[in-house]
């Protein structure tokens, strides 16, 4: 075999790889253009945990990028007849969440012949969303509603499920905002003498002053706000107008 050219493509076909360069080997690349899959779709959510009932105050506007797409939206969906969703980010991921933890609940509520407790929503939340955390939903969530013994209680998560329970929790575009006004108004963190919010009626305002505020600085928050009230009577459903702009 003497004589016979065993290089292929710079690589000795005897499993050697050959020093010098062939240069008679040309690539020319591709170019592909960027793939994501997420896009942010916008909206504040905010969830209170009172004495005896739960807030959550959400932001209607649906928006991509600076196009408003809808104005009419709903990020808080009933998961239990004293539990509540909320949501903001990306508004796909957000609605094929809601429906399957709604499917979970169903499933729940028919092999046990009960409605889970927020506790049980709150860890199917976490789990769900773990599950996911190499593809991972793109939606930061907020739970609020009353526990077994009548107690205002609320979960914050982030996007693969990590959560904890507080007072208070704000998510979305306008969350930055939306977190000194509380912390200043609920928490009196840094006050020498707080002033500690307990009626029902001036935590509501005090949501809706919040909302309001953050809509006048970011524009994907904005239209109009519903307030989800929980209580020992239900869940009331009110809504009030922001900038529309």
């Amino acid at each position: 075999m003497e004589g016979m050219n065993t290089i292929h493509n710079g690589i000795d076909v005897n499993g050697f790889y050959n020093d010098q360069p062939n240069n008679k080997c040309t690539v020319n690349p591709k170019s592909f253009g960027e793939f994501n899959p997420y896009t942010d779709n916008g909206g504040s959510c905010i969830a209170l945990a009172g004495s005896d009932f739960a807030v959550i105050v959400s932001d209607t506007r649906l928006s991509q990028g600076y196009r408003i797409a809808s104005r009419s939206v709903t990020r808080v969906f009933e998961i239990t007849a004293k539990c509540v969703l909320s949501c903001s980010g990306m508004f796909a991921d957000i609605t094929a969440l809601q429906k399957l933890i709604r499917a979970r609940v169903k499933i729940y509520e028919f092999e046990h012949k009960k409605s889970p407790s927020i506790g049980a929503v709150a860890q199917l939340l976490s789990t769900v969303l773990y599950s996911k955390r190499f593809f991972p939903y793109y939606c930061y969530c907020a739970i609020a509603g009353l526990d077994e013994y009548g107690n205002g209680v609320a979960y914050g998560y982030d996007a693969v499920g990590s959560f904890q329970s507080g007072k208070y929790f704000a998510n979305g575009t306008g969350s930055h905002l939306i977190s000194s006004i509380l912390d200043n108004q609920i928490s009196g963190n840094n006050q020498l003498y707080p002033k500690i919010l307990t009626n029902k009626v001036d935590m509501i305002d005090l949501l809706k002053d919040a909302i309001t505020s953050a809509s006048e600085r970011d524009v994907y928050t904005g239209d109009s706000a519903q307030v989800v009230v929980i209580d020992a009577s239900g869940i009331s459903i009110s809504s009030f107008p922001l900038r529309q702009d």
